[in-house]
């Protein structure tokens, strides 16, 4: 849980999963699913959501940034989020029912950690960076990482990396949900949209708070 001067209403969570898993369509759909019962919601995204945020997920995902290091990445990663945090969470989280993120500090403990080797240095990153807030659920959508990345139309600096990186993310995510088993639901993202949602569906039945 985030701090309690952070925190004081919103519930918080986080959807995750490897390239072209589908986030998108589970929050259009999570997004449904708590207007129907009334609640009040904002959706945001990372990298981005803020004016700096957005000028960051410019240079992280541009192809043209080929030289941007390992720990320049890490660095960028941690500075849009901090942004969010204390520019609209931070309020936010006083303002609403729920707040959904696509993506929060998994995707760099795996990104970065898991998959450009930062281990430690992404962990301590995140520790300090995040600022106390820590999702209340978080979705990971798995599926073999071939799979997603042939749905993909056309790639970023990220989703351009070699296969063996996104296995490595796979790996990552479903390492952090066994660590972390109260907070990180892994659901099976293979199928249609129809398919996924009732099983998006019944982790949400079971966590969320009834009230």
């Amino acid at each position: 849980m985030a701090k309690k001067a952070v925190r004081e209403k919103a519930f918080f969570i986080t959807i995750e999963g490897s390239e072209g898993s589908g986030k998108s369509s589970i929050i259009r759909f999570l997004s449904s699913y708590l207007k129907k019962k009334g609640k009040s919601f904002k959706v945001y995204r990372e990298p981005g959501s803020t004016k700096i945020g957005e000028k960051i997920r410019n240079i992280l995902l541009d192809k043209k940034n080929s030289k941007l290091s390992s720990h320049t990445e890490l660095l960028l990663y941690l500075a849009a989020r901090t942004q969010l945090i204390e520019e609209k969470l931070i309020k936010d989280f006083k303002k609403y029912d729920f707040i959904i993120c696509d993506r929060f500090f998994d995707s760099t403990l795996v990104y970065q950690g898991y998959g450009l080797g930062l281990g430690k240095i992404a962990e301590c990153g995140v520790k300090i960076f995040s600022l106390g807030v820590v999702p209340d659920l978080t979705l990971v959508l798995d599926m073999p990482v071939e799979e997603g990345l042939e749905r993909l139309k056309t790639k970023d600096r990220i989703e351009s990396r070699a296969l063996k990186f996104h296995k490595k993310l796979r790996k990552g995510y479903l390492h952090l949900a066994k660590k972390n088993p109260k907070r990180i639901k892994v659901i099976n993202a293979k199928g249609t949209l129809e398919h996924i949602k009732p099983r998006v569906k019944k982790v949400l039945d079971k966590t969320l708070p009834k009230k």
